[in-house]
Parts: structure tokens; sequence; C-alpha cells
């Protein structure tokens, strides 16, 4: 579990995009250095997501949960995907 906790402090202070597209959009445009994937999301909505990670290279965390994710991204809804992006 202290993994899962130092992957949200990490993503909690870090630069990121929040939901599907934004994510799909920086992981083609090169600007995804981790991608960060709800465990308890849709099985489809995972599936997508991490064949696009494959084909990019980008390595992609599955660790937390939609209400731990949208607590780390500091919104008040579950988040099923974001990414932490480059500057």
């Amino acid at each position: 579990m202290l993994i899962v906790f130092m992957d949200m402090l990490e993503l909690s202070a870090a630069k990121k995009v929040v939901g599907l597209n934004q994510t799909k959009k920086a992981v083609n445009n090169g600007k995804a250095k981790i991608v960060f994937a709800a465990k308890d999301a849709d099985e489809q909505f995972l599936l997508q997501i991490k064949r696009l990670c494959e084909s990019n290279a980008v390595q992609i965390n599955e660790n937390m949960t939609m209400a731990e994710l949208g607590s780390a991204c500091k919104i008040d809804v579950g988040c099923a995907v974001c990414a932490i992006v480059a500057d």
C-alpha cells in the first residue's frame, strides 16, 4: 500500500491532464510521462488506454481506484484515467 501512497503524492503535486480524451492526446503527442488508470474503471475503457500506452511505450500504473485518482487529481468525483505530463 505504500507504493500507492507515494504515487498519489507524486500525482497530486505533478502537472497532469485528467480524463480519457486529454490523456489520449498527451500520449499521442509524446507529452505523457506516465498514465494512471483506475483499477475499478470499465474494462473496455481500460483496454483502450492500455493499448494506446503500449503502442506509444508509455508506462501505465493501475494501482489506484477511481476515488483515489479523483482525490489525487483534486477533483470532487472519481477519475478513470489521468497522466503526468512533461512541463
